[in-house]
């Protein structure tokens, strides 16, 4: 089947003249410094205390994001943590008077719950136990002295939930898990009352009636179904969950739990998964959902709920606008806004006076007025699927042979939204056009769309990826002699299988890939190479080489540049060594950089600034052909610290 797609003229009109995709109207962006790209926000995660008498967020203090508080009304702005060694991991408010956070030390994922005042009195250690990780399950709204939280203080393997006072620290059993139990539901009371197991492959709803009872398997589902428990009706008996059993796309249902029979269907999309069900517990009642297409939409059953969002969106036009929290009584409320040229902004919004009032601009050093529109678009594969995604260009230069770089993302059970990258933007300021797509395999698009990835890796997914090229280069809109590719995780998996498959692409950057299948399977999780359903291996050795970026490494061409972490555990660094002795071996321009202290990902600012900064080097001197960029072909044990 032919591809097709819609046409450029139609998706970005806002970049091209009406009288024709080859003419701009737009001047050329000037070139932002790189570090303002990836520079961490001032200010973020901000809270509405429940009185809505006071506001919390993360700033940074030495180094470090701790939480600050200040009067709604004004006044001086309190900082509540010290932390130096390591950023809060997250926090909430337990009452008005008295916020919890939880924090690792030394990056060992053992996080404590720790309590502090809204004034930085009264700081209390709740998990004081060594190895012992916590995890906040319930801030418990009608009892403001105590939270639920989930400790594997008993078993290191698994996770109890105990009631713990918030200003003593002491705790009592409510639900002791007895062995597979991964997630935890409380009802509107603050009671356990559902529970989530999985062994990774079907996963089971647990139910219980009162605390006093046992749990009882309600339903099991393989791992083609999704029964995602939501929150419990009023009556705390009836649920409300997401589902796609016995269809195509997970929409939201009644649920009960009782019997294990779905109810009404309250939503679903025809194009998407719907899995976000909206409530006021001020008024005891559902408002809407959300779903995500190409930007984020909402449906709403609340007339209150949904002039609300009307009101929000008439001032606060050309962005996404999301309600982040309101006050309890819903007269104050918190407001986010998202955007694809900057982080965005939180404002306030009185519901008594109608005042809105910005409150802050997440990255307020970025000029929206200077960057590129990330433009939603669709294609037909050659066997028929729609293919979502999007496409960036660079600002007030003519649509047409672009250097271009090919950017699918991780997962692959994932997939790319709308919104603010500050890799994608800063390569668009620099003049590179880049393609991101959902290719099969990407969540959100249905059981079908997920399940046509099966036993597809490199195969029909990298096809996926390969149409959206083609129409690029059919469009006139990419040079097809300067085209990039990069990737991260399974981005990096299509990345080592490009190179290894084609010649067309003068330039690759790979992160975090896997390489070889076979080697692969003794250096991380057997069980993943050896029966997981949706591998094109299915433990047999020979299809395992056959589909390996390896078996076909000695007809690699494309210039490469390889970078991981150190200490990676889903993808062990060992296999990006080995695709970088073979491309050395057969004499291919290559660079191994090697991130000490990374896992899965590479995150410390330091090291993100030296590999946005390779990365760009490595496309300017292979696709502009800029002398001055590095394009040398040696590994670079990179050792840079913060």
């Amino acid at each position: 089947m032919s591809r097709q797609i819609l046409s450029v003229c139609l998706i970005a009109l806002s970049f091209v003249a009406v009288t024709g995709c080859g003419e701009t109207e737009e001047e050329q962006a000037p070139l932002i410094a790189m570090q303002d790209f990836f520079r961490n926000p001032e200010q973020t995660s901000y809270q509405l205390s429940p009185d809505g008498m006071h506001l919390s967020w993360l700033q940074p203090w030495q180094g470090r994001l701790n939480v600050h508080v200040r009067a709604l009304d004004g006044g001086e702005t309190t900082r509540i943590t010290s932390s130096t060694a390591r950023d809060i991991f997250g926090y909430m408010w337990t009452n008005d008077e008295r916020l919890v956070y939880i924090q690792d030390s030394g990056g060992d994922e053992n996080y404590h719950a720790f309590a502090v005042n809204l004034d930085g009195s009264n700081y209390l250690d709740l998990t004081p136990f060594e190895a012992v990780q916590a995890r906040l399950v319930d801030r418990l709204r009608d009892d403001p002295e105590h939270v639920l939280g989930a400790l594997n203080q008993r078993d290191a393997r698994i996770h109890d939930v105990y009631k713990i006072n918030v200003n003593t620290g002491e705790m009592v059993m409510v639900a002791e898990n007895p062995g597979n139990i991964m997630g935890w539901q409380t009802d509107n009371a603050g009671r356990i009352r559902v529970a989530t197991t999985t062994d990774g492959v079907n996963s089971s709803l647990l139910y219980r009636a009162t605390e006093e009872d046992a749990f009882e398997t309600v339903v099991t589902t393989n791992f083609k179904e999704t029964l995602a428990p939501l929150f419990f009706d009023w009556d705390d008996v009836q649920l409300y969950v997401a589902s796609n059993i016995g269809r195509d796309k997970t929409a939201i249902f009644k649920y009960d739990p009782t019997t294990g029979e779905h109810g009404d269907l309250i939503f679903e999309h025809d194009k998407v998964d719907v899995t976000n069900l909206m409530r006021s517990r001020h008024r005891k009642v559902i408002t809407g959902v959300a779903y995500t297409v190409d930007k984020r939409g909402y449906h709403f059953f609340d007339d209150d709920r949904e002039q609300l969002q009307k009101r929000l969106e008439r001032e606060l036009s050309g962005v996404e606008v999301a309600v982040a929290s309101m006050s309890e009584d819903e007269s104050k409320v918190l407001v986010r806004t998202f955007s694809d040229k900057s982080r965005g902004a939180y404002y306030y919004l009185n519901r008594e006076n109608d005042k809105l009032e910005k409150l802050v601009d997440v990255s307020p050093w970025l000029d929206e007025s200077v960057m590129a529109d990330q433009k939603p678009i669709e294609y037909t594969s050659r066997d028929g699927l729609t293919i979502h995604g999007y496409l960036t260009l660079p600002r007030g230069i003519e649509a047409k042979g672009l250097p271009v770089v090919v950017n699918p993302h991780g997962g692959p059970w994932a997939r790319d939204n709308w919104g603010f990258n500050p890799e994608i933007q800063f390569l668009a300021n620099r003049g590179y056009a880049v393609l991101q797509m959902n290719f099969r395999g990407s969540t959100g698009f249905g059981k079908e769309f997920w399940t046509a990835s099966f036993k597809q890796w490199g195969l029909k997914m990298q096809d996926d990826i390969t149409d959206g090229v083609n129409w690029l280069i059919e469009e006139g809109i990419a040079d097809p002699d300067r085209m990039g590719f990069t990737g991260y995780s399974y981005g990096g998996l299509s990345t080592n299988n490009v190179i290894s498959r084609t010649d067309r692409f003068q330039a690759a950057v790979s992160i975090a890939g896997i390489f070889n299948y076979v080697s692969a399977m003794g250096q991380n999780n057997p069980q993943l190479f050896i029966d997981s359903y949706d591998q094109p291996w299915a433990g047999d050795l020979e299809r395992m080489w056959d589909h390996s970026p390896a078996s076909r490494i000695a007809d690699a061409v494309t210039p490469t540049l390889i970078m991981h972490g150190t200490e990676d555990e889903p993808v062990d660094p060992r296999q990006s060594i080995e695709l970088f002795s073979y491309l050395q071996l057969n004499g291919v321009p290559s660079r191994l950089v090697l991130y000490p202290g990374e896992g899965h990902g590479i995150n410390r600012p330091s090291h993100m600034i030296d590999y946005e900064t390779r990365e760009l080097d490595w496309f300017d001197h292979y696709l502009l052909g800029d002398e001055d960029a590095e394009g040398a072909a040696e590994a670079v044990p990179v050792e840079v610290t913060r």
